[in-house]
Order: structure tokens, then C-alpha cells, then sequence
């Protein structure tokens, strides 16, 4: 098996059957074995009913007995594939299918993962495009590469080597953000290609503040896991600093220091000692994955 397209569908009644039809129709050009793979993650608007009618030799539908999340229906649909690369496409309809050829020829060229990075007219809203650059300068500092859209919905992978980050994804909207840190910090190649998304029916699922904050979780866990020092050695630096600062202040005030300024300067050490250690375990722990590389 060549490729494997997983799509994870959630309520999508009003947008499903046409995507999926048009899916279908784009994917009997391809020369080699493919398959589909939907799963429906506990959808309670019809979703499952508008499935049903599409099994078939190249399409298989996977129900979840209850809504587990995005990332938990992407992780489903990946241990269940068996293609040689693995496509990963929110079943949505914003996306076209074209961009998947565009994806495997980026795959076929050896990188690990491909990422579909959208316009700024692509973007939901203004606000929802001002999140996600932000996310994207975050990350870019964090991976020490150029982020140019942490949170699409659209991306492809050698499978072989996103398995290996499986156990790490959120069940949440956020497995965007983990695949891309994680791939990146553990030293596999990334490309980006251009591309556009149409306009949704229905309203999104993700909320701005409550899925923002998770973003920023994410990407704080995967850089004290990959790259601890990235967080720990700023905030030691911030740390001695504001100390030099409170010394001079209540030495031009008072004459004299205050415990104060000894408690910044000790919480300094110990943060710099932490990410040190951090460091330390994290290369242990990724001696495998480094030794498996593909």
C-alpha cells in the first residue's frame, strides 16, 4: 500500500458527503494502492448515517463509540493505515484534494513531513490569523526553524516515522503543533507547500481562547522534552537579571541588598541546573529514536 488518507470527521453532516465524494474522484487518478480511511469520532448529527454509504474496497469508516477529539480520531486513523505514507486531511471541506499529490511528491523527494502552510486569506478571521502567527514565531523560536503554520489541518508523513511520535499527540485540536515540534526537535526534515482552503458551512470547532492556551501548553511540553534549555536557560537569564536590577535599585535606595535579591539570584542557578539536567535526559531519550532514524 502507497498511501493512506485518514480523515477525522466530528459533526460534519453539511460537509462530509460532498468532500468525501470529491476525495473519492480525485484519488482514481492515482496509479498505485491507496486507501481511505474515515473516522467518524462519535458524531451525533447524522454524520455516521451519511458514512455508512461509503465503504467500499478503497474506503473504510471507523467509529468511535463516543467523541474522544481531532487528535484522538488522527491517531486511530494512522495505526489503522497501511500505506507507505500517510496523509492527514480535516474532513471539513475547507481543504482540496489536489494538494495531496502536491504533498506525496514533497514525501517521495525524502522528507519526513509535509505541511500544508495557508494564505492570509485563507485564515477563519483576523483574530484567529493573528493567533496563529503568533504560534508561528513561538515555534519558530522554539525549533530553531521557520514555522510557517503550526496549526494546519492539512500535512503528510512518511508513516514508519510519525509513529513513532503517536503516543505524544493530544486527543484535542492541537496534533498539529505536536507533530510539527516533535518531527522537527527530533532532527527529521520538514518542507512546507502554498495553498488555499475554501470557506467552511458550519462553525468551526475550535475555540480561540480555550484551544489558544492548549497551543502554548503544547509548545512548552514539547520544547522541555526535545530542547529544554530553549525555555530553561531565558528564564535563568531573566531571573539573574531581575536580580542585578532589584540589587542596584535597593543599593542606590537603602545602601544594602535584601534576601530578596539572593532569592533571584539562587532561583537562577537552580532553573540553569535544571535545564542542564533536561538536557541531558532528553538526549538519553531520544538515543533510540535517533538510532531508528529512516
Amino acid at each position: 500500500m502507497k498511501l493512506s488518507v485518514v480523515i477525522p470527521v466530528y459533526n460534519e453532516k453539511e460537509n462530509i458527503e460532498n468532500f468525501l465524494t470529491e476525495m473519492i474522484e480525485y484519488c482514481k487518478n492515482f496509479s498505485f494502492p491507496y486507501e481511505i480511511i474515515v473516522v467518524d469520532d462519535g458524531s451525533t448529527d447524522g454524520t455516521a448515517e451519511i458514512l455508512s454509504g461509503f465503504n467500499n474496497e478503497h474506503v473504510r469508516v471507523i467509529h468511535h463509540k463516543h467523541n474522544i477529539g481531532n487528535g484522538g480520531a488522527v491517531k486511530t486513523g494512522i495505526r489503522n493505515a497501511r500505506g507507505e505514507y500517510v496523509i492527514m486531511i480535516d474532513g471539513d471541506g475547507q481543504h482540496y484534494p489536489e494538494d495531496i499529490g502536491r504533498i506525496i511528491e514533497k514525501l517521495e523527494e525524502g522528507y519526513h513531513l509535509v505541511v500544508g502552510a495557508r494564505d492570509s486569506k485563507s485564515q477563519a478571521s483576523f483574530f484567529r490569523a493573528l493567533g496563529n502567527a503568533i504560534y508561528n514565531k513561538l515555534a519558530s523560536y522554539v525549533a530553531d526553524f521557520e514555522i510557517k503554520d503550526l496549526t494546519s489541518g492539512l500535512r503528510g508523513a512518511k508513516r514508519k516515522v510519525i509513529l513513532k511520535f503517536l503516543y505524544m499527540f493530544p486527543n484535542g485540536f492541537s496534533y498539529p503543533s505536536t507533530s510539527t515540534l516533535a518531527i522537527l526537535k527530533a532532527g527529521y526534515s520538514l518542507t512546507y507547500i502554498p495553498i488555499k482552503t475554501r470557506k467552511r458551512k458550519g462553525k468551526s470547532k475550535i475555540k480561540l481562547v480555550r484551544d489558544g492556551l492548549k497551543f502554548f501548553s503544547i509548545i512548552a511540553k514539547i520544547t522541555t522534552l526535545f530542547s529544554p534549555m530553549r525555555i530553561f536557560f531565558p528564564v535563568s537569564i531573566i531571573l539573574f537579571l531581575s536580580a542585578i536590577v532589584h540589587f542596584l535599585y535597593r543599593f542606590f535606595i537603602s545602601g544594602r541588598y535584601t534576601l530578596f535579591t539572593g532569592i533571584l539570584v539562587l532561583a537562577s542557578i537552580f532553573t540553569l541546573l535544571m535545564g542542564l539536567i533536561s538536557e541531558q535526559i532528553s538526549t538519553l531519550y531520544y538515543k533510540d529514536i535517533d538510532s531508528e532514524k529512516d
